[in-house]
C-alpha cells in the first residue's frame, strides 16, 4: 500500500482497515462501496488501492450504525501514517525511541500526544509489539519485501537446529529484526545483526532494548561492502537476503577472502550473501538461507554449488509451499548448510536431504511425508548442472519402476498386435504407371470448385470427390517429387500435383486404404515413442537398482 503524506482531510485508511474498524470482512466493505451512494469518496491512493479519510469513514459508520469505537492504538497508527507516509519505518523507530526514554521531541504533535496517552495506560512492550504487528501485516498486504514474511519466519524456525543456551545467532540483513528475534528467542542467546537501512536497524535495536533483550546488538551498514562484524563466528546464521540484486559490489570485492567457494557472478548476488553468512559460522555452525528457487539450477552458480556439495557443506534443501513468500509469487527454497568441525571435513555431510513441500498448503504442517523426502548421495549431484532442486531428485526416487515398466510393456505388446490389423488388405493392381494416363491437376479441381483448403491441406468441396483419396494421391512419391525443391524443402505444388480420374465409388475404395495407412503410420510413431520411454525407464531402473534382470 502506498501511503499519502499529511493530508488536509487527516489520516487516511485502506479498505482492509475500514473492515477492521467495523468488525466486518473486506468483502463487506466492498459491498458497501457499491450499495451506498453516500459512502465516502476516496481521498487518496490509486484506483485499485484507494485511501479514505478516517474522519469521514468514522462519521459514515456511525450514521449507518455499522461502526465500532476506534481504539487509541488505531488512532496512533492512522496518525503515524498521515505524518510519515511511505516512511513508516522511520515512524516506528521514532516512536520506539520515545518509548525507550528518548522523550519524543522529534515526533509530530499528533503522534507524540497519542504515544504519551498510550504509555500511561499500557506498557511500552505491548505498544511496540502492536505497532510491529501492524507494520508487518501492512507490508504483507502491500506485497512489500521490507519484512520477512511470517510464513518464511515459521519455516526458518521449524528447520533451525537446536542451539545451546549460550549460542550466538547472526542475521547480516536483519531488516527490523523479525527473523533474528524469532529464531533467537531463548534467554541468553546472543543476537548480532546488520542492516543497510538506518531506520530499520534503529528500530530493530530499540525494539530489542524495550523487550529487555540486552544481548542483542544491531549495526548499520551494507554487510557485503562494509562488514560490521568481521571477527564474528556464530553458531547459527539466518538470512533472507535481497533477491535479484545485481549491484551488490562484485567489482570492488573480487579478491575478498569470503569467496572461499568461488567468486559469485554479478547475477548471483544470493550466493554472495550465502558465502558471507558461511564465513561467519564457527566450525560445526549452521546457516539457514532463504533463496529463490532459481539459485538451485542457474548456470552461473554451478561452480559454487559444486563446491558446496563436494565439500559436504549442504545439509538440506527444502522447497517451501507456494505462497510462503507473500511479497511475490516466486517459489522459495530454504538452504541449510553446516561448516564441518575439522578442516579435513571428516564430519562433512555425505548426502543432501531433499525436501519437497511444494504440493502442500503454506499454512499446513512443515513436517514432510516420507514421499516428500530423499537423501541424495553427493556423487549423484555432481553432474554438469549440479541441480539442487528437491523435486528433480524426488520424482525419480519415488517412482514405482516395476509397475511402470510392466504397464508400459503390456501397452507396447498390445499396440504391436494391433499394428498388423491396421494395414489395409491390398491385392495386385494393373501395374506401375497404370493410373498415370487419365489424371487431373489439383489446380483444375480447385478452379472447378471441387476443392477448398483447411489450412495447407486440400479438402473436398463436392460429393463427387473423396478427401482421403485426394490427399492420399497428393502424398504419392511422384507428387512429392514434384513438390520438393532442389534444396530438399517440401511444399505442396497446386499447379504440378495430379490425381487419377476415378468414379466416386473407386475414390472411396482408395480413400479407405489411404486412411488406414495414415492410421497405421500414426500408430507406428506412437509405438516408437512408447519404445523410447520403456528403454529409458528400464535403463534408469537397472542403474538405480529399482529393476533387476530375471534369473
Amino acid at each position: 500500500m502506498t501511503d499519502t503524506a499529511a493530508s488536509p482531510v487527516g489520516p487516511l485508511v485502506t479498505g482492509a482497515e475500514i473492515a477492521r474498524l467495523a468488525g466486518v470482512t473486506r468483502a463487506a466493505v466492498s459491498n458497501w462501496r457499491r450499495r451506498y451512494d453516500d459512502f465516502p469518496a476516496p481521498a487518496g491512493g490509486a484506483a485499485n488501492s484507494p485511501l479514505y479519510a478516517l474522519a469521514e469513514v468514522q462519521e459514515w459508520l456511525d450514521r449507518q450504525r455499522k461502526g465500532q469505537e476506534v481504539s487509541p492504538e488505531v488512532e496512533l497508527w492512522q496518525a503515524m501514517r498521515a505524518a510519515y507516509g511511505d516512511q513508516m519505518v522511520t515512524g516506528l523507530a521514532d516512536v520506539a525511541e520515545a518509548l525507550a526514554g528518548g522523550g519524543g521531541a522529534g515526533l509530530p504533535d499528533g503522534v507524540a500526544a497519542r504515544v504519551r496517552g498510550l504509555a500511561r495506560t499500557g506498557t511500552p512492550v505491548d505498544l511496540v509489539n502492536g505497532l510491529t504487528e501492524r507494520f508487518t501485516d501492512s507490508a504483507r498486504r502491500a506485497g512489500s519485501d521490507q519484512v520477512t514474511p511470517e510464513r518464511v519466519v515459521r519455516a526458518v524456525c521449524h528447520f533451525a537446529p537446536e542451539l545451546p543456551g549460550d549460542a550466538t545467532v547472526f542475521d547480516p540483513a536483519c531488516g527490523i529484526g523479525v527473523l533474528l528475534l524469532s529464531v533467537a528467542s531463548g534467554a541468553g542467546t546472543r543476537c548480532r545483526g546488520q542492516e543497510a537501512d538506518a531506520d530499520s536497524a534503529r528500530f530493530a535495536q530499540l525494539r530489542a532494548d524495550l523487550l529487555g533483550r540486552s544481548e542483542v546488538r544491531v549495526e548499520v551498514g551494507d554487510s557485503l561492502r562494509a562488514d560490521a562484524w568481521p571477527d564474528l563466528k556464530a553458531d547459527l546464521v539466518v538470512c533472507d537476503p535481497p533477491a535479484g540484486v545485481t549491484e551488490w559490489g562484485r567489482e570492488e570485492l573480487l579478491l575478498d577472502a569470503r569467496w572461499e567457494l568461488g567468486t559469485p557472478s554479478k547475477a548471483e548476488g544470493e550466493l554472495a550473501w550465502l558465502q558471507h553468512a558461511y564465513a561467519h559460522t564457527r566450525p560445526g555452525g549452521h546457516v539457514l538461507m532463504v533463496m529463490p528457487a532459481s539459485v538451485a539450477y542457474r548456470k552461473a552458480g554451478r561452480r559454487i554449488r559444486s563446491e558446496l556439495v563436494r565439500r559436504g557443506i549442504v545439509r538440506q534443501v527444502i522447497a517451501l509451499p507456494p505462497g510462503t513468500a507473500t511479497s511475490h509469487a516466486l517459489p522459495v527454497h530454504l538452504w541449510c548448510l553446516r561448516r564441518p568441525e575439522s578442516p579435513a571435513g571428516a564430519d562433512a555431510n555425505r548426502a543432501v536431504r531433499m525436501v519437497d513441500l511444494t504440493g502442500n498448503s503454506p499454512d499446513a504442517s512443515l513436517e514432510p511425508r516420507p514421499d516428500q523426502v530423499a537423501d541424495v548421495p553427493l556423487i549423484e549431484l555432481l553432474d554438469d548442472t549440479v541441480d539442487l532442486t528437491p523435486g528433480s531428485h524426488l520424482r525419480s526416487r519415488h517412482r514405482d519402476y516395476p509397475a511402470e515398466y510392466a504397464a508400459l510393456r503390456g501397452e507396447l505388446e498390445e499396440r504391436i498386435h494391433r499394428l498388423a490389423a491396421l494395414l489395409p488388405a491390398l491385392a495386385e493392381g494393373a501395374g506401375p504407371g497404370s493410373l498415370d494416363s487419365a489424371t487431373t491437376s489439383l489446380a483444375d479441381l480447385a478452379r472447378a470448385g471441387l476443392v477448398t483448403y483447411d489450412g495447407p491441406e486440400p479438402v473436398s468441396a463436392s460429393e463427387q470427390l473423396d478427401t482421403d483419396y485426394l490427399r492420399g494421391f497428393l502424398r504419392s512419391p511422384l507428387n512429392t517429387r514434384r513438390s520438393t525443391s532442389a534444396s530438399g524443402t517440401y511444399r505442396l505444388d497446386g499447379r504440378g500435383s495430379r490425381v487419377p480420374r476415378m468414379s466416386i465409388d473407386e475414390q472411396r475404395r482408395y480413400g479407405a486404404a489411404f486412411r488406414a495407412l495414415s492410421a497405421y503410420e500414426e500408430d507406428v510413431r506412437e509405438v516408437g515413442e512408447l519404445s523410447r520411454r520403456i528403454a529409458e525407464i528400464a535403463r534408469e531402473g537397472l542403474a538405480m537398482g529399482a529393476l533387476a534382470p530375471e534369473e
